[in-house]
């Protein structure tokens, strides 16, 4: 293959890109302010909660790296658009959904598109930008999705303030056409035909035992983790997921490639980037509905309150560049970490009575931990990969990283939902109002109201605060872990010289395409 000039219209492609980033920045935080109202409307427990969002992410993970290897076939752009438009079609059937299974089955084809959005708009980067700009791109990507992250509540809380739930999925279809215009006026067609093909055995295997963990981690408060079912469930996704694995390694052109894991940078990159999403994950989870619940603000107010951390983010997403040039990957990403560690042992301090001055405090550190560690990461596992490997290896960044999310979600929220039932008080209340009440601090406070009960009410701030505060204990542990790894073992290297090589060979050369 030859090197790709420098593209003139690199910068207006990136605007194709961050489109793209937006509609998923903006859909993942409305959807997070609506899930009370929408447990409330719909009498959906916390275990259904988790599956609305969950549904979404597994689907996601288990499918980007078969999208990142689609993209290196058959065209980047063209796979892009498609998965803009099956995103369109998920929100689509989300907006008309009536029950709490209908909008598990439009989220799940929401992640269908998701999956190919997410590995393809990072795999255009490295045929687009030089290791010196690709710092910046990445940069300007997650400040992207950094302001879709507090449009999404405000606008999902106004919507929710006047119109119907099914509005949150709604408001994603001009954002989505908005994206697939801009792909086919301004993105360049990239592929590289001597990519792996998919390989459905494998993808089937990737779907199954991800799904197989999900469920087993998310209904394990309602079963117990030693119930024979969720034995079974982990020992059916260790069985599946160890056979992907084998399958693959067997494989002389796999669309799991692990050798890309025995690349130093790639795989520490990679594991911090998953770490950090997994606390993120777990902790966009439990923040909205404390807002609401506990401190008894409306959608949109929920998303104004939100909006610390998404500040926080888009300063160190802006700040990451010098930064890292001065200091190098390993001091700054680890540095991140320490802040998201600290953020999160601050917010375990939060009380029914704090107040939201406190909970401001630690999310805009949140936020600042979140930018200066995920940036950084991102940026020296791409920078790590073989430039013919972009599609799938940006997949594999992408998986694990949604795997990551959907963990964090699955584990954090069962953690919440299990010390919420243990500390709840529902002493002389008659056994379905107690089993209801146990469902979620909504369903609390509904049973609260309905049978006058002020002290059901406060049992089940205090008790949601208390299993907020495992989370974050637990979130903070991991960060900690995460920075410890990162100081140790992750390449100390700076962001304009990454793997301190002669850049490879673009991915591949820009081609004809019809819509060009």
């Amino acid at each position: 293959m030859v090197a790709v000039t420098v593209n003139p219209r690199r910068w207006w492609a990136l605007g194709a890109l961050v489109a793209s980033m937006l509609v998923l920045a903006f859909d993942s935080t409305i959807l997070n302010v609506a899930l009370p109202t929408m447990a409330g409307q719909l009498d959906a427990t916390t275990g259904q909660q988790q599956w609305m969002a969950d549904a979404y992410i597994v689907v996601f993970a288990s499918l980007m790296l078969p999208a990142g290897l689609l993209g290196d076939r058959f065209g980047r752009r063209r796979m892009l658009i498609c998965g803009l438009a099956v995103f369109l079609g998920g929100s689509v059937l989300g907006s008309l959904a009536g029950d709490v299974n209908a909008v598990i089955a439009a989220r799940a084809v929401m992640g269908v598109g998701a999956a190919l959005i997410m590995p393809l708009s990072l795999s255009v980067l490295p045929a687009l930008f030089g290791p010196d700009e690709r710092g910046k791109a990445i940069g300007m990507i997650s400040a992207a999705s950094a302001l879709g992250m507090p449009l999404g509540p405000l606008v999902g809380g106004f919507l929710l303030n006047h119109f119907w739930w099914g509005s949150v999925f709604l408001i994603n279809i001009p954002m989505a056409a908005l994206g697939i215009a801009a792909c086919v006026f301004l993105l360049p067609e990239t592929r590289d035909p001597a990519s792996p093909k998919v390989g459905l055995v494998s993808t089937a295997l990737t779907t199954t035992g991800l799904g197989a963990l999900i469920y087993a981690i998310i209904q394990a408060p309602d079963r117990g983790w030693g119930d024979d079912l969720e034995l079974a469930m982990f020992g059916a996704a260790a069985v599946l997921l160890a056979s992907l694995v084998l399958r693959e390694r067997r494989m002389p052109s796999p669309m799991l490639d692990m050798s890309l894991l025995a690349q130093r940078g790639f795989l520490l990159n990679t594991v911090a980037a998953t770490l950090v999403m997994f606390v993120l994950s777990g902790l966009m989870f439990a923040v909205p509905t404390y807002l609401q619940a506990v401190l008894g603000h409306d959608s949109f107010g929920t998303g104004l309150r939100l909006l610390p951390m998404m500040a926080g983010l888009m300063v160190a997403a802006k700040g990451a560049q010098p930064v890292l040039a001065r200091f190098g990957a390993r001091a700054v990403v680890s540095a991140g970490l320490v802040v998201l560690a600290f953020a999160a042992l601050l917010g375990s301090r939060t009380t029914t009575d704090s107040g939201y001055g406190f909970t401001a405090l630690w999310l805009s550190l949140t936020g600042l931990g979140f930018g200066f560690s995920i940036v950084p990461a991102m940026d020296g596992a791409l920078g790590a990969l073989p430039a013919d490997r972009a599609g799938s290896g940006s997949g594999l960044l992408s998986t694990f990283r949604q795997v990551g999310g959907a963990i964090g979600v699955a584990l954090l929220g069962s953690l919440l939902a299990g010390a919420f039932r243990d500390r709840l008080d529902v002493a002389g209340l008659p056994g379905p109002m107690a089993h209801a009440a146990k469902e979620s601090v909504v369903a609390a406070h509904a049973v609260a109201a309905h049978t006058g009960s002020a002290r059901l009410a406060a049992s089940a701030n205090l008790s949601y605060v208390h299993g907020m505060t495992v989370v974050l204990i637990v979130c903070g542990i991991a960060s900690l872990v995460a920075a410890l790894l990162a100081a140790l073992f992750l390449p100390n290297t700076p962001v304009v010289q990454h793997t301190g090589r002669k850049e490879a060979p673009a991915v591949a050369t820009p081609v004809a395409d019809a819509g060009q």
